[in-house]
C-alpha cells in the first residue's frame, strides 16, 4: 500500500532513469497522475503538516494509526481498478456513453425533452461559481444563488397562482408525497384519506402509495372522470389532481376542487409548469397546493435525473411548506437582502416531529429553470407552449385523417391514440424510425411532443402507425394552429411573470452580464476553501463534471427500453460494484436522489426485513403476542436532525439514546435502552466518525449490542471522507450505510443540490432495497433493484450525474483513494493544532487527535467577552473565506473540515484569518471595543459602508476592509451587511420584489 509520504517528494531522476537538477526552494515537481491535482498538499509537505501536529509520529502512516481504532481497521486494500489519467477516463466514458441509443424522446410521462440555451448551461449548468457553492445558510456571501432561487419561486408562484413557493424539491414523485403528508398534517386532528387522481403520473402513484404506507397516512387511488368516489365512514381530507393527466387529458378540475372543498378537503394540483402559460392556473381554481417538475424548463433528461421539483401553497400554508425557502428582508444598513426563510421549520432543529426530511434539493437545477424563465420571458414561454400544442394537435388530426382513434379531444402535448392490440407494435414501429413513444398498455399509444418537436417528427410518428398496421398514412400534418385542443373556457387569460428580472435580458449580452454579476456576489469552491464540518467541500474537478452534458448521458428519457440504456447500465454497474467494495455492503442502489432520501430507504430496508422475519414467524405459528413489531428506532442525541425525521416518516418510533461528554454513545444508557426495549427495537442511527469529529473507539461494541438484541445497524455515510481506504461499515457492524455521492464521492453541492444518496446493505437486506420497476421496462438484469417501495420518481435517481463519481473513482483508484482520506485527517488536525492556542478544540480522541474534522469550542470567548460563533462566521467574510458549520452539534460552536483538497498555503490563510480574529477578540476582551462596536459584530463590511462619508466606528476602515495584508492582492466584498433574518420572518415576502424595494444600480 503506498502512502502519502512514500511518493517522490524532489523526483530527483526523469522518467528515462537520467538524473534532473534539484527543483529551487520556491517550486514544487509536477503532478502525477490525477491524485496529485485532486489532493492539495504536496508529498514534500507532509512532514512538514505533521511535524506541527506532534512529534509522536514519524510518519504519516503513523499518525492514522494513531487517530484510528484498530477495531475498525480493514485488513485488506481496496480491489478497484488501478488509477487512470484524466485523457483515459474522458475516452471510458464517452465508449459508455456511445453504447446509450440516443433517440428522439416522446414518451411523456412527465419528462421532456428540452432545450439549454448554451449561455445558460456554459455559465450556470458547467460553471464552477454555481455548481461548487454550498447551501445558503450563510446569505450574505450567497445573495447571487439567492436571488437566482427567489426568481426561480416567483416563476412558480406567477404560473400556478399561489403566493408562496418553495426553492425546490427533489422530483415530482416525492414533491406529491410531500403535498400528501401536508395535509393529512392540515387537517388538524380529522382522521381521513387523500384520494389520488387515477390518472396521475405512475411513477408518482408508486411512490406516495408507499411513503404514505409507511408514515401510515390513508390513501386511496380512485378514478375521478365520474367525480369524488364514495369513500363511506372515510373522511376526505384531500385530493391530488394530475393536470394535464397522465393520459394526456385536459380537464376542467373546478367541480372537483370545488366538491372537495365542500367536504373540508384541501386538494393538491400536480401541474405542467409549462402548460400553464395557456391553461388556467390552480390557484384560480381553487387549488391549495400545487407541485410538479420543471424539467422541462431547460433542464436535460439526465436519464431520470437531477430536476427541480416545486411547491406553492396558498397563504396559511406556508409553515407547513417543505424544504428551503428564500425570502426577502433587511440588511444592517436597510438594504434589500435575501435568506432562507422560516428555518424553525427545517428538519435539523425540529427532529423527529419535522415535517419533512428533506435536507437540500436540487438549488442547481432550480436555478437553471428560473434562468430559462429569464432567457425567454412569459411571450417566449407561451411561444413555446403554443408551438408544442400546435405539434400535438397536427399529430391528433393526422392520426384521425388515417382512421385512429384519439381517446381524448382536450389535450396539452399528449396524444392518447386507440389502437387495439397493436400498441407495442406502434412502438416498435416508432423506434425504428428514431423515436420513442409510450405504450400504455396493449391497445393504448401515447406520444407527447415538446420543445425540440418539428413537423418532421410529427410525419415520421404517423409514419409508424401505418408501419405497424395501426391506421392509413395521412397525406400530411396540419400545423396545428388553427384549431387547438383546449376549450376557450380552460385557457387562462391572467398575466405571469411581470417582473423587470423577466423583460430585461433579451440579448445574450445582458444575459451573460446578469448571470457573472449575480455569481460575483457569492463565495463558492472556485474562490475560497469552505471548511464546512460534516460537509465534504472538496474539489468538483472539471474532468468530472465534463461528461454530464453529452447528449449520450443528459439525453435519455428514464423509461427507454433497457437495450436503449446499456451504457448507463454498466456505469451503474461498475458504480455500485466499487462503492460496494469500498464499503464492504453485499449491494448498493443509487435511486434515492438525496442523503434523506438514501436514509428512508435504508430505514425502509431496516423496516422490510423485519416485516418479513415476523411474518415468517406468524406463518410457522408463534401467537402475535410472543413476536412484537420492531418499530423503535434508537437515535443518539448529537445525531443530525435528518436522521430522527427520517425514522419517523419510515413509520418508527424515535428513542434518543444519551451521549457521553466527549461525543460518544453512552454503553450505560444504550443497555439500559435496549434492556427496556429490546423487542421493539426496529434499529440504531449511528454517524461514524461520530458528528463530534472523532473516531469512537467503541463503535463494535454498540453494534454487537444491538445485534443481541435483534435490532439492525444503520451507520449514517455522512462521514465516509475519513474511512474510504481505512475502514469499512459492513465490515466493523453496520447492516445499511447510505453515502453522499455529493461529499465524499465529488459530486457538487451546487448552491444546495442535487445530491445523491445510494445505499449499502448487508446481504440480508437485498431483497429490500427500491423497487426500479415502476415505470421501466425491459430486463432489470444485476440492477434490478428489490421489492421496497420506490423512494424516487427515476428507477436510477440522479443518474445524470452518476459519471461524477464514476470518473473519481477511476481516476484515483484504490491508493489514491485511501491517499485522500488519509490527507483529510491529516490536514484537519494540522488546523486543529494550529488553532488550539487560539480556540480549543471541542473534542479529540486518543493521542489528542481528531478525524477529519474538528470542532472549535466558542462558548468561554462569548461568555467573558460577548463575541458570539456568529459574529467569527460573519467576520470571516471579511477575511474572504466561508464560514464553518456554525453552531452544529453543539450550539456557539464551530465546526471546521479542510478535505483532503486544499493546499498548504490555503489552509494557512485560514489560519491566518482566525488567529487575527481572535486578536480581534482579545481587544473586545480588553476593552478596546465594545462588541456591539466592533469589527466583529459590525461584520460583514460591504464596500459601500466603507466610502460612506460618515464612519463613526472606533476601528479605522482599513481594519474592516483589509485586515491582513493578503487581502490587499484580491479582496472579496460582500454585497450586504449582516441581515436580519428576524424582520424578514415578520414581514414574509417569497417572490421577486417591487422594482421600488431596489436600490439604485441594483441587479434585477
Amino acid at each position: 500500500m503506498t502512502h502519502l509520504e512514500d511518493l517522490p517528494t524532489d523526483a530527483r531522476t526523469t522518467a528515462a532513469g537520467t538524473p534532473r537538477a534539484a527543483a529551487p526552494a520556491d517550486r514544487t515537481d509536477a503532478a502525477r497522475g490525477f491524485a496529485d491535482r485532486h489532493v492539495g498538499p504536496r508529498p514534500g509537505d507532509v512532514a512538514g503538516l505533521i511535524a506541527h501536529v506532534g512529534d509522536g509520529w514519524p510518519s504519516l502512516a503513523a499518525l492514522i494509526d494513531a487517530a484510528v481504532p484498530a477495531s475498525i481497521r480493514t485488513d485488506r486494500p481496496l480491489a478497484l481498478p488501478e488509477a487512470c489519467g484524466e485523457s483515459e477516463v474522458l475516452a471510458a466514458l464517452r465508449t459508455i456513453a456511445d453504447k446509450n441509443t440516443v433517440l428522439t424522446q416522446m414518451i411523456g410521462l412527465g419528462y421532456h425533452d428540452t432545450v439549454t440555451p448554451p449561455v445558460i448551461r456554459r455559465n450556470v449548468l458547467e460553471s464552477p461559481a454555481w455548481y461548487t457553492a454550498y447551501t445558503p445558510y450563510q446569505p450574505e456571501i450567497s445573495q447571487g444563488r439567492l436571488e437566482a432561487l427567489l426568481n426561480f419561486q416567483t416563476v412558480v408562484a406567477d404560473l400556478t397562482a399561489l403566493p408562496v413557493a418553495n426553492a425546490s424539491l427533489l422530483d415530482e414523485a416525492t414533491a406529491v408525497a410531500e403535498a400528501v403528508a401536508l395535509m393529512h398534517r392540515a387537517a388538524r386532528g380529522r382522521t381521513g384519506v387523500v384520494v389520488l387522481d387515477a390518472d396521475c403520473l405512475p411513477q408518482t402513484l408508486a411512490v406516495t402509495l408507499g411513503r404514505a404506507e409507511a408514515a401510515g397516512l390513508g390513501v386511496r387511488v380512485a378514478d375521478l372522470s365520474a367525480g369524488l368516489p364514495d369513500l363511506g365512514d372515510e373522511q376526505l381530507v384531500g385530493l391530488v389532481l394530475q393536470a394535464p393527466g397522465a393520459s394526456g387529458h385536459v380537464r376542467d378540475l373546478a367541480p372537483l376542487i370545488a366538491a372537495a372543498k365542500d367536504a373540508g378537503a384541501l386538494v393538491t394540483v400536480a401541474a405542467d409548469l409549462l402548460s400553464l402559460t395557456l391553461l388556467t392556473p390552480p390557484g384560480e381554481q381553487g387549488a391549495d397546493i400545487a407541485v410538479g417538475s420543471a424539467q422541462r424548463f431547460g433542464v436535460p433528461l439526465f436519464y431520470g435525473g437531477p430536476h427541480a421539483a416545486y411547491m406553492a401553497v396558498r397563504t396559511g400554508l406556508e409553515r407547513s411548506l417543505p424544504g428551503r425557502l428564500v425570502g426577502v428582508s433587511i440588511d444592517a444598513d436597510g438594504a434589500t437582502a435575501y435568506r432562507l426563510a422560516l428555518q424553525t421549520r427545517e428538519q435539523h432543529i425540529r427532529r423527529e416531529k419535522a415535517t419533512s426530511n428533506i435536507c437540500t434539493a436540487q438549488a442547481l437545477l432550480a436555478i437553471v429553470a428560473s434562468m430559462y424563465a429569464v432567457y425567454h420571458g412569459p411571450d417566449g414561454l407561451r411561444e413555446i407552449a403554443e408551438r408544442v400544442h400546435a405539434r400535438a394537435v397536427a399529430l391528433a388530426d393526422g392520426l384521425r385523417a388515417g382512421g385512429v382513434v384519439v381517446e381524448h379531444a382536450q389535450f396539452f402535448d399528449t396524444v392518447r391514440a386507440v389502437v387495439p392490440g397493436r400498441a407495442r407494435a406502434v412502438v416498435a414501429a416508432a423506434a425504428a424510425r428514431g423515436i420513442n413513444v409510450w405504450a400504455a398498455d396493449d391497445d393504448h399509444v401515447q406520444v407527447t411532443c415538446d420543445e425540440v418537436t418539428t413537423e418532421a417528427h410529427v410525419a415520421e410518428v404517423l409514419a409508424a402507425f401505418a408501419d405497424a398496421d395501426a391506421g392509413a398514412l395521412a397525406t400530411g400534418p396540419a400545423d396545428g394552429l388553427d384549431a387547438p385542443a383546449i376549450p376557450v373556457d380552460l385557457r387562462r387569460t391572467s398575466d405571469y411573470l411581470t417582473h423587470p428580472v423577466f423583460h430585461r435580458h433579451r440579448s445574450e449580452t445582458a444575459m451573460l452580464r446578469y448571470l457573472r454579476a449575480l455569481s460575483d456576489k457569492d463565495l463558492a469552491l472556485d474562490r475560497t476553501m469552505i471548511p464546512l464540518g460534516s460537509c465534504t467541500m472538496k474539489l468538483n474537478a472539471t474532468v468530472e463534471m465534463e461528461a454530464i452534458s453529452w447528449p449520450g448521458f443528459a439525453g435519455l428519457h428514464p423509461f427507454v427500453p433497457a437495450e436503449q440504456a446499456a451504457g448507463y447500465a454498466e456505469l451503474i454497474g461498475d458504480l455500485t460494484g466499487w462503492l460496494a467494495e469500498i464499503t464492504g455492503y453485499a449491494a448498493v442502489s443509487v435511486q434515492p436522489n438525496a442523503g434523506s432520501q438514501g436514509e428512508f430507504a435504508g430505514l425502509l430496508a431496516i423496516r422490510g426485513y423485519h416485516e418479513g422475519r415476523r411474518a415468517e414467524a406468524l406463518a410457522a405459528g408463534a401467537a402475535p403476542e410472543d413476536v412484537p413489531v420492531r418499530d423503535l428506532c434508537l437515535i443518539p442525541a448529537s445525531a443530525h436532525g435528518t436522521n430522527a425525521a427520517s425514522a419517523a416518516l419510515a413509520g418508527m418510533r424515535v428513542v434518543v439514546v444519551a451521549t457521553a461528554e466527549d461525543g460518544s454513545v453512552q454503553l450505560d444508557d444504550l443497555r439500559a435502552k435496549l434492556d427496556q426495549h429490546g423487542p421493539q427495537v426496529a434499529a440504531i442511527m449511528i454517524t461514524y466518525p461520530s458528528t463530534h469529529g472523532v473516531y469512537e473507539e467503541d463503535v463494535r461494541e454498540v453494534c454487537d449490542l444491538v445485534h443481541a438484541a435483534g435490532g439492525q445497524v444503520y451507520i449514517d455515510g455522512a462521514n465516509l471522507n475519513a474511512l474510504v481506504g481505512l475502514a469499512r461499515p459492513g465490515e466493523f457492524g453496520g447492516d445499511v450505510s447510505h453515502l453522499n455521492l455529493h461529499k465524499t464521492f465529488c459530486i457538487p453541492h451546487g448552491g444546495g443540490g442535487p445530491g445523491v444518496g445510494p445505499i449499502g446493505v448487508a446481504a440480508h437486506l437485498v431483497p429490500y432495497l427500491p423497487a426500479t420497476d415502476a415505470v421501466w421496462t425491459g430486463d432489470t438484469g444485476p440492477l434490478g433493484g428489490g421489492a421496497a417501495p420506490a423512494v424516487s420518481a427515476a428507477p436510477f435517481g440522479s443518474a445524470g450525474i452518476l459519471p461524477i463519481s464514476w470518473a473519481y473513482v477511476a481516476l484515483m483508484g484504490g491508493d489514491g483513494l485511501r491517499r485522500a482520506t488519509e490527507t483529510a485527517v491529516l490536514s484537519a488536525n494540522y488546523l486543529a493544532s494550529r488553532l488550539t492556542p487560539h480556540f480549543p478544540v471541542l473534542y479529540t480522541g486518543p493521542d489528542g487527535l481528531v478525524a477529519h474534522e474538528c470542532i472549535l469550542d466558542l462558548r468561554a470567548i462569548t461568555k467573558q467577552t460577548g463575541v458570539t460563533a456568529e459574529d467569527v462566521a460573519k467576520r470571516l467574510m471579511d477575511y474572504g473565506f466561508h464560514a464553518p458549520t456554525l453552531s452544529f452539534p453543539v450550539a456557539g460552536t464551530l465546526m471546521v473540515e479542510p478535505t483532503e483538497s486544499e493546499d498548504v498555503a490555503e489552509l494557512d490563510r485560514f489560519v491566518e484569518a482566525m488567529v487575527a480574529i481572535r486578536a480581534e477578540i482579545d481587544a473586545v476582551a480588553a476593552g478596546r471595543w465594545a462588541v456591539a462596536e466592533s469589527p466583529l459584530r459590525n461584520a460583514p463590511h460591504t464596500a459601500a459602508s466603507l466610502v460612506a462619508d460618515d464612519w463613526d466606528k472606533p476601528y479605522g476602515r482599513e481594519l474592516a476592509a483589509y485586515p491582513v495584508a493578503g487581502l490587499r492582492a484580491g479582496k472579496y466584498w460582500p454585497p450586504v451587511r449582516r441581515i436580519d433574518g428576524a424582520h424578514g420572518d415578520r414581514n414574509l415576502v417569497c417572490a421577486c420584489p417591487p422594482i421600488e424595494a431596489y436600490a439604485d444600480g441594483a441587479a434585477l
